[in-house]
């Protein structure tokens, strides 16, 4: 039996640490990188000391994009990937960047198109959730550090499996769960700092103490693995990167 609107607002979810009515996530969610928009990408820099570009590259390579291929670059925000994706698929290629916050895409569309890339790029302000575009539509769907910040991630990873052509690959790059105690405690000594850096470079110490705690709250390697092959992903793997405080998990739409 359906749940009524009363008992979805009885529901809750976790924003960080702090448990938050299941509808409002989305809206503070929303809020924060509305705050950080302007500044997210040296943020990124000095927060991971230039390693994720690195990693970005990595999860290029993963990707397997041709010449002609159609990609969704899914929480691409300010239009990392697909600045990346737009040359490999080329002028017979499409991809799409697409984001749930306009403060994220309106820099990311500003980057687009003083690269000259506004040709085959396209902008589109979705919902993870619930996907606007048609089934089997892109070779590739690529989220990164994003389906943390997504509500009910079933319901994404679903919604990403049908828009995929069969055969097409998800690739999820996130933070997720170092494997050795020493990097774990390492990391975690250090992720304490982004508040502050926050707070000196942004103004703005909660966004950043968010994004932390967010971090920690995501599924390790081995259940977001369970998740995608529950939604319906095979050939389910992932590639844990500096020691696992990132990994990609890549899983496949069945021919």
């Amino acid at each position: 039996m359906a749940k009524s609107v009363d008992d979805k607002q009885d529901q809750t979810t976790h924003f960080g640490y702090e448990q938050v009515p299941l509808a409002e996530k989305e809206q503070r969610v929303g809020e924060v990188f509305r705050s950080v928009a302007k500044r997210y990408d040296i943020m990124n820099d000095i927060m991971s000391l230039g390693t994720h570009r690195l990693v970005k590259h990595f999860t290029v390579e993963l990707s397997a994009l041709r010449s002609g291929h159609k990609v969704l670059d899914l929480a691409g925000g300010t239009g990392d990937f697909s600045i990346r994706f737009s040359p490999i698929v080329g002028e017979d290629g499409h991809v799409v960047l697409a984001d749930i916050n306009e403060s994220m895409l309106q820099v990311g569309r500003d980057r687009i198109i003083d690269k000259g890339l506004s040709n085959n790029v396209d902008i589109a302000q979705v919902n993870a959730e619930s996907l606007p575009f048609a089934d089997n539509s892109f070779d590739c769907v690529c989220i990164a550090y994003g389906l943390r910040n997504v509500t009910n991630k079933e319901a994404a990873l679903e919604s990403m499996l049908r828009v995929l052509q069969p055969g097409g690959r998800v690739l999820i790059l996130e933070f997720s769960k170092p494997s050795n105690q020493l990097v774990e405690k390492a990391y975690d000594a250090y992720s304490n700092l982004w508040p502050i850096a926050g707070k000196l470079i942004t103004g703005d110490a909660d966004s950043y103490r968010y994004l932390v705690e967010s971090i920690r709250m995501h599924p390790d390697q081995e259940t977001l693995l369970e998740m995608m092959k529950s939604a319906g992903f095979e050939n389910c793997k992932y590639h844990n990167v500096m020691g696992g405080v990132c990994a990609i998990h890549i899983g496949f739409k069945a021919p």
